[in-house]
């Protein structure tokens, strides 16, 4: 069963997006990294909040899974809730 592709919001600099990064590459997650600072209502969106990691299902809108410090654990349990909700 694969896991849906992921947006991480980040901003160059930010350790804690590095971080995030790290751990969904090495958990095996699918996510699409994007800068926030590259867009205005991005930044304005997320601006406090980076890293933000969020994922949109089929026909419904955008939904926030976390925002700040991503563990192991805290992604563990992000994926477990991901392939419960997968049919």
């Amino acid at each position: 069963m694969a896991l849906p592709t992921l947006t991480l919001y980040t901003r160059p600099g930010c350790a804690l997006c590095e971080q995030a990064a790290h751990h969904l590459s090495d958990l095996e997650f699918r996510f699409t990294p994007v800068n926030i600072d590259v867009d205005p209502d991005l930044r304005a969106r997320w601006s406090e909040h980076v890293p933000v990691l969020t994922w949109t299902p089929a026909g419904q809108a955008e939904q926030v899974l976390g925002k700040g410090s991503f563990s192991r654990g805290r992604l563990g349990q992000i994926k477990l809730h991901l392939l419960r909700l997968q049919p």
